[in-house]
């Protein structure tokens, strides 16, 4: 999709890019600035398992657009060996004691919806939405609006 945001990682310093990036997108779609902050952490958290575990990889970032909600989609992905035990990772206490002391548990707990798939042959791909729910007066907003143009 050509409105996705691209950041390759590979190193610590990547980690403000796509903090900064997740941030601004989220709050161009009218996030709070506390679920904004949220959705960086948990892109910091995503991100730094990357570069401590694997080296390099890529974090993907969309908006979302349902109709009575929109999010943002963060996708993270690598070509690394894979996670032995998804299950122990997904799991509070796993964290990684490098990282700001969430890992991929923190991550999941600070978004709406989460997937982790992990194997050998393809690496780690982890999808993370968070969405906000549009109020009346938005979606009548977004009518007009888009009444206004068609007509």
């Amino acid at each position: 999709m050509e409105d996705d945001v691209r950041i390759p990682i590979a190193a610590d310093t990547d980690l403000i890019p796509a903090r900064a990036e997740g941030r601004a997108l989220a709050e161009r779609l009218g996030f709070t600035r506390t679920d904004a902050t949220l959705i960086a952490t948990a892109i910091s958290e995503i991100a730094r398992n990357i570069v401590v575990h694997v080296g390099q990889g890529e974090i993907v970032l969309r908006a979302l657009d349902d109709g009575r909600r929109c999010g943002v989609l963060v996708v993270a992905s690598d070509e690394g060996p894979g996670i032995r035990d998804v299950d122990a990772a997904v799991q509070q206490g796993y964290a990684d004691s490098a990282s700001l002391g969430l890992g991929v548990p923190g991550a999941r707990r600070l978004m709406d919806e989460f997937e982790l798939e992990s194997s050998p042959e393809a690496g780690t791909t982890v999808k993370m939405v968070k969405w906000r729910v549009r109020d009346d007066l938005e979606m009548l907003r977004e009518r007009r609006r888009r009444n206004d143009v068609a007509g």
